[in-house]
């Protein structure tokens, strides 16, 4: 039998992402929320250094107001990726924000 590893900050930030389905989008508000903490720059720097984008979609992460806020390959791309899950984009705000927000559960004890 083996011990389960504990999960570093940036892997509860990933694993928690992993709610967040195409066409939707959660903010680092509510990552670090489901997290027990107010560590909100801390989640965005998870996200920046995002090891895996193609897997973990860091770019479905907005700011609470709906602004888009930064994305490692640059603010475009991020509307791009968000405009292909079907996610509108005016004046980089997320068109019906509160609409596309996901709510997210927080992980298992284990994770933590």
């Amino acid at each position: 039998m083996h011990e389960m590893k504990a999960l570093s900050f940036n892997e509860q930030c990933y694993a928690l992402l992993e709610q967040v389905p195409a066409g939707r989008v959660t903010t680092y508000k509510a990552l670090a929320e489901a997290l027990g903490t107010r560590a909100y720059q801390a989640v965005g720097r998870a996200m920046n250094q995002n090891p895996n984008p193609v897997v973990v979609p860091c770019h479905r992460v907005v700011n609470q107001n709906g602004d888009l806020g930064g994305y490692a390959f640059g603010i475009q791309r991020k509307i791009e990726l968000l405009k292909q899950e079907g996610i509108e984009i005016e004046d980089n705000k997320v068109v019906e924000f509160k609409n596309k927000t996901v709510k997210l559960r927080p992980l298992p004890a284990f994770t933590h």
